[in-house]
């Protein structure tokens, strides 16, 4: 831990206005951003692959953006379907009921 603190410490001031800004940078520094960009990006095509495979490719992929390995599930879920539509029934050329509260005229 202390050495951590050293190196967002490195080159601050602690009473210059902006040190909690530096310090943050410095800690940024620190993380491998490439390495995590492209293990995002397999994590996302394995997920395409794996929607495209289950007929679910959109899911796949916001589910592996999202989630990343643990959104590979979501093609597998079952998926939801709309309830039905209300059937109406009727002879053609025939009218439609009157609405509800509806005078005739």
């Amino acid at each position: 831990m202390d050495e951590l603190l050293a190196k967002a410490m490195q080159g601050v001031d602690p009473e210059e206005p902006g040190a909690f800004l530096h310090m943050f940078t410095n800690l940024m520094a620190l993380v491998p951003w490439g390495s995590l960009i492209v293990w995002q990006i397999v994590f996302i095509l394995v997920g395409a692959l794996l929607g495209w495979w289950r007929g679910r490719l959109k899911a796949g992929v916001i589910a592996s953006l999202v989630l990343g390995p643990l959104g590979w599930i979501v093609p597998f879920l079952p998926r939801r379907e709309p309830p039905p539509l209300p059937s109406r029934a009727r002879s053609p050329g025939t009218a439609l009921p009157p609405l509800p509260d509806s005078k005739k005229r």
